[in-house]
């Protein structure tokens, strides 16, 4: 394909108002001695999204500019960008959203899952010509160049999500600025030289340096050691205002250093990367179950807890992400929808009890996906431990599977019940 082509999918640009051309935006910005808001002139260039397989998408500048590498995902959620942005789940790769108008409410301080912005890129079809929320600080352009996260807008974001269904999640990379004028073979270069997902670990990019502590609201019941694999803000909040003292550990700790803590029960956090990459929280997580302790994990945490009872995990065509993914509880036979984010699976027969290859007794797959059958919870059966693979903190929504802190506060203080009756 010629260079001055630069790309095989382009879209009009869409008509933002009667007084500006395309390709500019009219976002706001707070005035704080009058608390109004005043339009802003935003100029964007040209951009482009380049896939590994060769397909390219011309759009205009989202963001900062410059060059983004990074696994090109999508996410179905109609709300909940900021959260989407803040997950440390979503660090290393570009994130698309199928919702075609992003950025309509801006951004602000309290719907923040994390200290940052973790995505390596954003997609999206039609940014907010203005932002509009009365708890909104800044735009969410603004944010992401203040951040330095690339990103493009105004390409054909149904196209790419059925590029992806079809083909699966693959290296992609954004080129804006002066990289945009690189030759496409050039560009496509840079892309398939990035880093892969499958074999990736990403735990130490977005994992607390420092250990910290969070106190039980109202009556403490214990202590909950918290592996931060990619931890969200709202899950430390639901744990601690179920009674627990929340002890956050970076996810270099070790097994000893856990049990020297004497919690009540541990858990892993969601957080990026391959499971298969993470075989030193595997062990640590084998060595606390050996001792005891009751165990609760999410997301990434489930992939571990699958690997550590000895079941393999493998790499999603594409991936659930999204705040509508419908899950089925075997247990209680409700169907929950669910916030998901996670490319990677534990490989386990949805029916029957299973024997643990690493010597935990019997396991069961406890939810399972509606849409492809893919395992979404584990429970054991002879020890204190479950894991689920989607979000039941989901700040953005849905809440279905909040009730899941509630079980994991009851199980610890069933361990407890019975410990004190074994003492006496």
């Amino acid at each position: 394909m010629p260079d001055s082509t630069k790309s095989d999918s382009t879209m009009p640009d869409p008509e933002l108002s009667q007084d500006h051309t395309a390709g500019q935006a009219i976002p706001t910005e707070a005035d704080p001695s009058s608390g109004t808001r005043t339009a802003k002139r935003l100029v964007s260039g040209p951009a482009v999204l380049v896939l590994e397989d060769g397909r390219r998408f011309v759009g205009k500048s989202f963001g900062s500019t410059g060059e983004t590498l990074g696994e090109i995902v999508f996410s179905t959620g109609m709300t909940g960008y900021q959260e989407t942005l803040t997950d440390p789940s979503y660090a290393g790769q570009i994130v698309l959203m199928t919702a075609p108008h992003i950025g309509n409410t801006g951004m602000n301080d309290e719907d923040m899952e994390s200290r940052q912005i973790w995505v390596a890129g954003f997609v999206v079809r039609e940014p907010a010509r203005i932002a509009s929320n009365f708890r909104a600080t800044r735009t969410l352009d603004d944010n992401l160049k203040a951040q330095k996260i690339v990103g493009i807008s105004n390409i054909d974001t149904r196209a790419i999500t059925r590029h992806i269904r079809s083909l699966g999640s693959m290296k992609s990379g954004i080129f804006s600025g002066e990289l945009y004028e690189l030759s496409d073979s050039e560009q496509l270069e840079r892309v398939l030289s990035g880093a892969a997902m499958r074999g990736r670990n990403l735990s130490l990019e977005v994992s607390t340096v420092e250990p910290f502590s969070i106190p039980a609201v109202g009556e403490r019941i214990g202590s909950v050691a918290v592996l931060d694999l990619g931890v969200k803000t709202s899950t430390l909040t639901y744990l601690a205002e179920r009674g627990f003292e929340v002890l956050v550990l970076p996810q270099s700790v070790t097994a000893e250093h856990v049990l020297s803590l004497n919690p009540s029960a541990l858990f892993f956090s969601n957080g990026p990367g391959d499971p298969a990459a993470s075989d030193a929280h595997v062990t640590l997580l084998q060595e606390v179950l050996r001792a005891g302790i009751p165990y609760f994990g999410i997301c990434f945490g489930n992939q571990l807890l699958g690997r550590a009872l000895g079941f393999r995990t493998y790499k999603l065509p594409f991936g659930h992400r999204g705040i509508n993914q419908p899950v089925l509880d075997k247990t209680t036979g409700r169907v929950e929808i669910t916030s998901q984010n996670h490319g990677f699976a534990v490989d386990m027969p949805i029916e029957g009890i299973h024997d643990s290859l690493a010597g935990f007794g019997r396991v069961e797959v406890s939810h399972y996906s509606l849409n492809d059958q893919v395992v979404e919870g584990i429970r054991c059966l002879d020890i204190n431990a479950f894991s689920v693979q989607y979000h039941p903190e989901a700040a953005a929504g849905p809440h279905d599977a909040n009730h899941l802190f509630d079980r994991f506060r009851d199980v610890v203080l069933a361990a407890q019940s019975t410990a004190a009756g074994e003492e006496n």
